[in-house]
């Protein structure tokens, strides 16, 4: 009797554990890609050391966290698209549970409201350049995008000074990219705000990624908390000269030590997280009222909004850090205004934007932006305004009668009334047309029809009133009818002009 018993454990032992193997986890079903650059060595302005080490210790980090890595450094313009290319081609065949994180330090421009990544072979003259030598964060971003990815993952250490002389007009930082107004699933994150610049920092590595170096390795985080994290550890850092800053779509949960929940989104996901809206000022105003200063600082750089900021400058307007704090609001501010300016991109966007900023570093560019709209072509090409023509001059084919002659008036919407012929050709040949029962009273003048010289063939044709002019009703039914077609078609295109 025990015999049985004891193989039925075995046996159910056995389908337990062929059963997990079968089964796979949630890291083993999530596949992680990572691409790094690391722009340091640039041709035509100072290197930036700290962006290789910045480089080197996320791909150490990623790579503990799962991530097959690619690295790529100093990549000049044609291999920096090579490299995004070839990354997009390798995420594309890991399949639709893969989740891609691209990784750039180095410098970063902003031109007309666009962002470029800058190649380590950039060398511009103009601001006209940077579009034809750089590369434009919205291609990466899109490129990626339109794979079937579970999450996409940008980190910009790129928001360091502008080194060109020669783009002493481009605005300082980068401008805003919302995540939310591309395709669900993208989380990107920028090493200071928007429109500010970011320190290179005086030890290894930059204050951001020294930071997310130190954050992201806490088992069990979500994403959205380790970049909270980061960035008021930026900001303690740096005194508040550095606020990082993220925008977020992402609709699974992702950390980076630690099981991720792997869950597709619950119905409506999607939606919630891009209809999502701030808190508003008064709601702020009753969370910090009554906190430490410090407390409340710590918990408004965390959140990272304009709602956040003007309640912790109402209620701390003498605390040590409220003139920083209002100078990042102002300039977030400004910032949206400019991301909605380019937009819409018409007049009166940018003159609104002028009207509030108009000694910013971005006036210059505001103005040149609005004057090419101003420039901008309008006007439609209208047809020309239809002659009317009368039906005799109308195209008619070969086989139609002649015109009438050029002192007789000829209403194109009227059909003229016809008298009875007066043909004084002797019997036999002579032949009589029947009147048409007129409407109304005739003219005073009367429109004779001359007949052309008899000959061998059908009589001459009838005039029908309202048609046109056709080919003879002498022909029998194939002629006439002929002539009927070609009668309508003739006054159709008449008709027309």
């Amino acid at each position: 009797m025990r015999r049985p018993v004891l193989c039925n454990l075995i046996l159910a032992s056995g389908l337990l554990a062929l059963t997990q193997l079968m089964t796979p986890t949630e890291a083993a079903a999530e596949a992680r890609l990572a691409l790094v650059i690391g722009q340091s060595a640039y041709r035509t302005v100072p290197e930036l050391p700290n962006a290789a080490n910045d480089a080197k210790g996320m791909a150490e980090l990623l790579g503990n966290a799962g991530f097959t890595v690619t690295t790529a450094p100093n990549l000049a313009q044609n291999e920096m698209r090579q490299a995004i290319s070839d990354f997009a081609g390798k995420v594309s065949a890991s399949g639709a549970d893969t989740v891609a994180l691209v990784f750039y330090a180095g410098h970063g421009l902003q031109i007309d409201g666009e962002n470029y990544l800058v190649p380590v072979d950039l060398d511009p003259k103009r601001e006209a350049d940077i579009p034809l030598q750089g590369v434009r964060l919205n291609d990466m971003l899109n490129t990626l995008g339109a794979l079937p990815t579970r999450a996409r993952i940008f980190m910009l250490d790129a928001c360091r000074n502008n080194p060109f002389p020669a783009l002493s007009g481009a605005g300082h930082g980068l401008a805003i990219v919302d995540t939310k107004a591309g395709a669900p699933g993208s989380f990107i994150s920028y090493s200071t705000s928007p429109g500010a610049e970011a320190e290179d920092g005086s030890g290894a590595d930059s204050p951001y990624t020294t930071a997310a170096l130190a954050v992201a390795k806490q088992p069990n985080v979500p994403i959205e908390e380790v970049f909270k994290r980061i960035r008021i550890a930026v900001a303690q850092s740096t005194d508040g000269r550095q606020i990082p800053w993220e925008s977020s779509s992402l609709t699974t949960d992702f950390k980076f030590f630690g099981e991720s929940s792997g869950q597709p989104a619950a119905p409506g996901a999607n939606a919630m997280a891009l209809a999502s809206t701030p808190r508003s000022v008064a709601d702020w105003r009753k969370d910090l009222q009554g906190k430490d200063a410090k407390v409340a600082y710590d918990l408004v750089i965390a959140d990272d909004t304009v709602e956040a900021y003007q309640a912790y400058v109402e209620l701390y307007a003498q605390d040590l850090r409220t003139p920083r704090l209002r100078t990042v609001m102002e300039r977030r501010r400004q910032m949206l205004a400019w991301d909605r300016a380019v937009a819409i991109n018409t007049r009166a966007s940018y003159e609104a934007y002028l009207a509030n900023w108009d000694n910013s570093d971005l006036a210059a560019t505001a103005r040149r932006l609005l004057l090419r709209v101003q420039n901008r072509n309008y006007v439609l090409p209208v047809a020309a305004a239809a002659v009317p023509v009368a039906v005799a001059m109308a195209p008619t084919c070969p086989c139609s009668a002649p015109t009438p002659p050029a002192s007789t008036p000829v209403n194109p919407t009227i059909a003229p009334i016809i008298k009875k012929r007066v043909d004084d050709t002797p019997p036999p040949s002579k032949r009589k047309v029947v009147d048409t029962p007129p409407k109304r009273r005739p003219p005073p003048d009367e429109v004779v029809v001359e007949r052309a010289p008899p000959q061998q063939g059908p009589p001459p044709a009838a005039i029908m009133q309202g048609i046109g002019i056709g080919v003879g009703i002498g022909m029998g039914m194939g002629g006439g009818g002929r002539g009927g077609e070609m009668g309508h078609g003739d006054y159709g295109r008449g008709n027309r002009y």
